[in-house]
């Protein structure tokens, strides 16, 4: 029999270990993860207010409830946890599904100042990780740039111009709703280096932000016409050919009195964070026109946009694993259609770099999966457990299991009751081990206030 740990429970890590199962009526999978909650992105990713892509959970959930499929949560890999050799000798194969957990920098000068972070961060609070602290993002801000012109980017431009009855609709953190619902922000701008033909956001995501009821979008129609593309986009893929005519059609709507407002902004590239009392107060940004191979070049003229938050969004990357090669410059693991080393995998976007939608896993896992099985005959050692949850737990693991999973599911329920919400995400470490252990959550459950020079990643 066949027992195969798969690292990180998000649509990566679940279809792989579906997969694994479809595959071979033998197989036994283990599905770990850092935290004690399972799905990835699909939980701490996808913004609150869509609800229709997060209910993919239900889909991950009959998955993971499989009779050979295991959840075992709040199992930290590497330093500080369960080594990876060591994980290695408890089971057959391990595949690695752990994304890609950091962003990309602007690198520019004043990038560092308060009130900038990468939209990660940003999206973290929100989304109640429970890594995430209460930075004060809003608090104060008038204006904000958003940085990138993405699918992400247009999250963040969306939430930071929702109002709070939209957003008390979801499973948003209370703190976070509280914060939002307090925000003073009434400009949100959102910048690309490039033209509208080259942003990487969908037509679904993009028309959303024309739908809030408290806000409007403004488009300068110079900045379209820079687009080669602009005047004749029948060439274009359909999703830009569709983005530029929303676009065009914001660009010639009248202003209306609204209480917020987005701006979408196309070639400007940011040079410079500029100070204001300590902290950022406006983003320095050069001109750009096309240069005629698909990029863009500088101009020489130059644009300051006041901002009190700045928040970028412009990739993600992987991070190296424990006795795992890195390729630095792709920020992904070397592999051979998913195959690391003997008894090793990858799969996910720390294989193939963040590219694709959700759906894109599916063949991935498939490829990796399929390169497992036909390495089998070689992987199956005798000297494996035939349970690695206790020596788990001898290696100071705590693993949260399925049962531990739906204990949170309730306490978040009866959190959301007690508020007059919906179901209530819980933010934090204790809250979430707690419930995972049947205790009933605090009302007034919030993010720790922990200063930016104490914080240390929880080791969980």
């Amino acid at each position: 029999m066949l027992r195969v740990a798969v690292i990180g429970s998000g649509p990566s890590g679940v279809y792989t270990a579906q997969t694994l199962v479809e595959q071979d009526p033998a197989v036994l999978v283990d599905v770990l993860d850092r935290l004690p909650c399972p799905y990835g992105l699909v939980r701490y990713g996808v913004a609150p207010d869509h609800e229709k892509i997060k209910s993919l959970q239900n889909n991950l959930r009959t998955v993971l409830e499989h009779e050979r499929i295991r959840f075992l949560g709040g199992v930290h890999i590497g330093a500080g946890g369960v080594p990876a050799a060591r994980l290695r000798e408890l089971y057959h194969a391990v595949v690695y599904c752990v994304g890609a957990a950091t962003d990309r920098h602007l690198g520019i000068p004043g990038e560092e100042l308060p009130g900038s972070w990468s939209a990660t961060r940003f999206v973290s609070w929100y989304s109640a990780h429970p890594d995430a602290v209460d930075d004060g993002f809003v608090r104060g801000a008038r204006s904000a740039v958003v940085i990138g012109v993405g699918n992400v980017a247009v999250d963040v431009t969306r939430i930071l111009a929702r109002g709070e009855a939209e957003l008390r609709t979801t499973d948003m953190p209370q703190a976070a709703l509280d914060a939002l619902a307090a925000s003073t922000v009434t400009e949100v701008h959102m910048v690309g280096r490039r033209g509208p033909s080259q942003a990487r956001f969908t037509t679904k995501e993009l028309r959303e932000l024309g739908a809030l009821p408290g806000a409007e979008v403004r488009v300068d129609p110079a900045e379209l016409a820079l687009d080669p593309s602009y005047t004749d986009p029948s060439g274009l893929p359909a999703v830009q050919r569709r983005n530029v005519e929303v676009l065009r059609g914001w660009a010639a709507a009248p202003p209306r009195n609204t209480p917020r407002r987005i701006h979408v902004r196309f070639y400007l590239r940011p040079v410079e964070l500029l100070a204001d009392g300590g902290r950022v107060g406006a983003v320095r940004f050069e001109r750009t026109v096309p240069d005629g191979l698909g990029g863009v070049r500088g101009t020489g003229a130059y644009e300051d946009i006041e901002a009190q938050l700045v928040l970028r969004s412009v990739g993600y990357r992987g991070l190296p694993l424990e006795g795992l090669p890195f390729d630095d410059a792709t920020g992904t693991i070397p592999h051979s259609a998913g195959r690391v080393a003997p008894g090793v995998y990858v799969a996910g976007w720390i294989k193939r770099g963040p590219t694709g939608v959700i759906g894109t896993n599916r063949p991935c896992a498939k490829e990796t999966v399929m390169s497992l099985l036909e390495d089998a005959p070689v992987l199956v050692r005798a000297d494996v457990p035939e349970d690695p949850v206790a020596a788990l737990r001898a290696l100071g693991a705590q693993p949260v299991e399925w049962s531990g999973w739906q204990a949170i599911e309730r306490a978040e329920a009866e959190l959301g009751a007690s508020l007059g919400r919906g179901v209530v995400k819980l933010p934090d470490w204790p809250s979430l081990r707690g419930a995972a252990r049947g205790e009933a959550p605090r009302r007034s459950a919030e993010l720790p206030d922990r200063s930016r020079a104490s914080r240390a990643k929880h080791p969980a």
